[in-house]
């Protein structure tokens, strides 16, 4: 009998949040690898913000996921049928799986993984994508320099964790901006950041004035928004923002805008973008060093595991966005 391939296929495109409707639940035999190819069983599924830009046309930075193509995903998996020399039966395995359960492939972007060194969520998250970029976005686009100010936004989450942490390591005083008291302790009493603004009970530029009073020398927005303002007020000169996400807007049908922006001007500071795949080429250098410093014990690793099948894709993605998930999230869909 065929190996029945459970998935989650787009069906619609989201206007604010994702709805039950924008999603296909579909069922088809699992393909079968041809000369070349690997067959691989999905064991986990990273859930990250950016899914959410990837279900809207439009221009990006890579291509849209079409109207009933299976929902992009990243995803560590075991390879159950090989025509590959690279790859093995039993060899574990990285890669851009989607949302179902098999997937088959020609190897292109796959990395084998070693479940003996880290659990395999961590290679969705701190040894993965969200890993590295926390990594290239503050090193090379942040530039901090030990005893400058750094200030992170969404930061018990997968990619601000992580930019607070090595933050600290480069000798940096650490601010973070989370949601929630348990969340602003963790940040603090795990990660080691120097201090937390709570922005659902604190007034963030008030508290900014309180922990930054030279001023902010880099900030890390995931979040954008009502705290990306209150940031741009307490840049240092020359400041350096990254921007990696605004995870506060992509629900919006009217997305705010930056309102104090002319603050690039004054302190002569820059606002600049990050994509992770352009360091591509680098990604060895920047896993290899966060796998020591995460042996030292300097760098630690949160993942959010929820265990489930894949028809539970629709409610976990939507933790994201009501601010329920701690460190990076995963689904954790086969043992």
């Amino acid at each position: 009998m065929s190996t029945i391939n459970r998935q989650i296929r787009l069906a619609a495109r989201p206007v604010g949040e994702p709805r039950p409707t924008d999603w296909e639940h579909v069922e088809e035999p699992a393909g079968q690898p041809g000369d070349g190819e690997i067959l691989v069983q999905v064991l986990c599924l990273s859930i990250d913000p950016a899914m959410r830009g990837w279900m809207n046309a439009g221009r990006s930075y890579i291509p849209p996921v079409e109207i009933g193509e299976v929902m992009r995903a990243g995803a560590v998996g075991r390879v159950v049928a090989s025509r590959h020399s690279g790859f093995a039966v039993g060899d574990h395995v990285s890669g851009t799986f989607g949302v179902q359960e098999y997937c088959v492939s020609d190897g292109r972007g796959v990395t084998k993984v070693d479940p003996a060194a880290a659990p395999l969520p961590t290679y969705l998250g701190t040894l993965g994508m969200s890993g590295l970029t926390a990594y290239f976005g503050l090193i090379e686009v942040g530039r901090p320099e030990p005893g400058q100010t750094v200030v992170v936004s969404g930061a018990a989450g997968a990619v601000g964790s992580v930019v607070g942490q090595i933050a600290k390591i480069l000798g940096c005083r650490v601010i973070g901006i989370a949601g929630g008291e348990a969340k602003c302790r963790m940040v603090v009493d795990e990660f080691g950041f120097d201090a937390a603004i709570d922005y659902q009970s604190e007034d963030v530029r008030k508290a900014l004035r309180e922990h930054a009073p030279d001023g902010v020398d880099v900030y890390f927005d995931n979040v954008g928004g009502e705290v990306l303002d209150a940031v741009l007020l307490r840049l240092a000169r020359g400041a350096r923002i990254v921007v990696c996400g605004a995870i506060s807007q992509y629900n919006s049908t009217k997305p705010q805008g930056p309102a104090n922006y002319l603050s690039l001007l004054v302190n002569r500071a820059s606002m600049t973008g990050i994509v992770v795949f352009d360091w591509a080429d680098r990604y060895a250098e920047g896993i290899a060093q966060m796998a020591a410093w995460r042996a030292e014990g300097r760098l630690k690793s949160l993942e959010d595991v929820v265990s489930g099948s894949v028809t539970e894709f629709p409610d976990t993605l939507m933790r994201l966005f009501r601010g329920d998930n701690r460190g990076k999230l995963v689904l954790k869909i086969a043992d």
